[in-house]
């Protein structure tokens, strides 16, 4: 167990802060922990940038920064003022003038950089093993490898040495490492962050993504690095709701094959069966189109991307690259420009055929890797074994989605077992709030661990305090054919809203039941002043803003969308009905709601 556990998330930092301590004696004994032989590290804060940053700091007030005074690492292909950037290539080091959009925002909320780490070369691998600065291993058992190529990364949040930490992500560099560690990693959505002064690998397909101890901690730093750049070439993507459906459709992969060697399929079974407890409804789906899209990003024209970002160094100076790296990105050299536009109409044509499967599911459910290889194996077969690690992370970012990886417990060896969850572009927040479930039904088993078992989590480790952005929506009160389990319930369904609250209207209201109607409906009337009321039963929705136009136009005479009282005052949107043909409409208010009168009918036809 680490000595500090007292300082492990965002909330401990913050609470120490708040009881008193400064920043200067808490930072000041983190930096002279930070030892120099360590390879998860590049470059690290010296007293001098300490005295800068408190300087800072002192300038910030503590109560508008939210990481003020929090320390974060950096993976070292993102700029930081003051760092050189390396990409773990000495050779090719630069000393940038100004932050990264995403170091920017972190700064401007308080958080102070105390480190850049290590990476496989150029973000080009998956192992951790690809640099000059040493190979990183993994944080539960030194002889297997950490992940890449944000090894360094995950390594110094699995051992509590900072509570969160940037990586990049292209290929799996932010889910891969995560899972190897037993932490969080957020992979955003392609296009939804500014990536101005983040060193490519792929322009076209990089994210920065976020280690973190817990998901809370992931999902704050998530919304504080949040938005494009000002003036940014690629357009940002739409999003989409919150949440997913109380019970999802999980796709998983009809065949995993998964290291059974290694222990892994045990873990997988109990993560299925977790999901499965939370009430999701797990569906087989044969992966191939996915994994011909995987193929792609190393044996398709994408490997240009990669060559195009360090074409005058392989030139110039092609020794000073790590070997398999440049072996990876020299294949480069086999692709014309026809083959590029032959490669982007391939994965549009593959894109379409895999998207009616977004109507069959509204995720899916992989395991973050399908082996954990020992730095020994990956030294005798350093692509091979690095190839198997990208089998479910690969096609994520071609096909611009959203992922997030969460420890899913552990093999019967002791290493850990991650799971990721994918989603269409711009659910981040969607996947949250699936991961929220996640965290807390594995607390309820009682355990959950932090990291390289820094401590069991607790209860206040598995809230969500912000989030990234999701699609703007309305609360929508529904008094009929619209409830839950009622004929008109699948229009709510089929536009992704989720139930908020079964409550009532203010008393002020009257029920009618108009004749005629296919399938039966009500009528909502407000009552005018100094008429009797009654409070309604209703359920209360929240609907995507986009959406609402659409059920609009289902809706028929003499009904419309107008805005309703509920009991506790609040006012919002609702089903309302013209005064005209309620003159011909009982009055069931007396029942209280729709149900109620339905069960009052079926009870008198069955007396009859």
């Amino acid at each position: 167990m680490n000595p500090r556990q007292n300082l492990l998330t965002l909330e401990d930092w913050r609470s120490a802060y708040a009881a008193g301590a400064q920043p200067q004696a808490l930072l000041g004994e983190l930096l002279g922990r930070l030892s120099p032989t360590d390879p998860a590290w590049i470059a690290r804060l010296d007293q001098a940038g300490l005295q800068t940053e408190l300087a800072r700091l002192a300038t910030l007030d503590p109560a508008k920064a939210p990481l003020w005074g929090v320390p974060f690492a950096a993976k070292d292909n993102i700029d930081a003022a003051g760092w050189p950037t390396t990409a773990a290539c000495p050779a090719a080091a630069y000393q940038p003038t100004a932050d990264a959009s995403v170091v920017a925002r972190l700064r401007a909320a308080g958080a102070v950089l105390v480190g850049k780490t290590n990476l496989d070369q150029f973000a080009t691998g998956l192992v951790g093993t690809r640099s000059p600065f040493g190979e990183v291993p993994n944080t539960f058992d030194a002889d297997y490898v950490s992940g890449g190529s944000s090894s360094g990364s995950a390594s110094v949040v699995a051992r509590g040495i900072v509570p969160f930490a940037l990586g990049t992500d292209t290929a799996g560099s932010g889910r891969v490492p995560a899972g190897f560690n037993n932490l969080v990693g957020w992979k955003p959505t392609p296009h939804r962050l500014g990536m101005q002064g983040v060193l490519p690998a792929c322009k076209s397909l990089d994210v920065v993504s976020v280690f973190a101890l817990t998901l809370g901690d992931a999902g704050e730093v998530a919304a504080l690095i949040d938005g494009p750049d000002e003036g940014s070439p690629l357009p940002a993507p739409p999003l989409r709701p919150a949440w997913l459906p109380e019970k999802p459709r999980m796709g998983v992969p009809m065949l995993p094959e998964l290291d059974t060697v290694l222990g892994y399929d045990a873990p997988w079974r109990q993560a299925e069966g977790r999901a499965r407890a939370l009430g999701a409804e797990l569906v087989p789906l044969d992966f191939t189109p996915l994994f011909e899209v995987a193929a792609l990003l190393y044996q398709g024209p994408w490997v240009a991307e990669r060559y195009a970002a360090v074409r005058e160094l392989i030139e110039r100076s092609p020794e000073v690259m790590d070997p398999t790296v440049l072996e990876v990105i020299s294949q480069a050299r086999r692709f014309s420009a026809a083959d590029a536009f032959d490669g982007r109409y391939k994965l549009e044509a593959l894109a379409r055929a895999i998207a009616p499967m977004w109507q069959k599911v509204d995720a899916l459910m992989v395991p973050t890797a399908p082996t954990h290889p020992t730095l020994a194996e990956v030294a005798e077969q350093p692509v091979a074994r690095n190839s198997a690690l990208g089998r479910y992370t690969n096609f994520v970012n071609l096909l611009g989605m959203a992922a997030l990886a969460l420890p899913g417990g552990f093999t019967a060896a002791g290493l850990p077992f991650g799971v990721t969850w994918i989603a269409p572009g711009g659910a981040d927040a969607a996947l949250a709030d699936w991961g929220r479930r996640w965290e807390q039904a594995r607390l309820a088993e009682g355990d959950m661990v932090l990291g390289a078992r820094l401590r069991l989590a607790s209860p206040s480790d598995t809230m969500l305090r912000q989030l990234p952005a999701s699609t703007p929506t309305l609360a929508l009160a529904v008094v009929g054919a619209h409830l839950q389990g009622l004929p008109l319930h699948y229009q709510l369904r089929e536009r992704g809203c989720r139930l908020l609250a079964r409550t009532r209207s203010s008393p002020h209201y009257r029920l009618h039941a108009l004749p005629g109607t296919v399938p039966p409906k009500p009528a909502l009337a407000r009552v005018g002043a100094g008429e009797a009321g009654h409070a309604i039963e209703l359920e209360v929705y929240e609907m995507p803003l986009e959406q609402v136009g659409s059920l609009l136009a289902l809706i028929p005479p003499p009904l419309g969308l107008g805005s309703v009282e509920l009991e506790d005052g609040r006012w919002v949107k609702g089903f309302i009905c013209e005064p005209a043909p309620l003159a011909d409409a009982p009055d069931i208010s007396e029942h209280g709601g729709w149900r109620a009168y339905l069960a009052s009918r079926a009870l008198a036809g069955t007396n009859t």
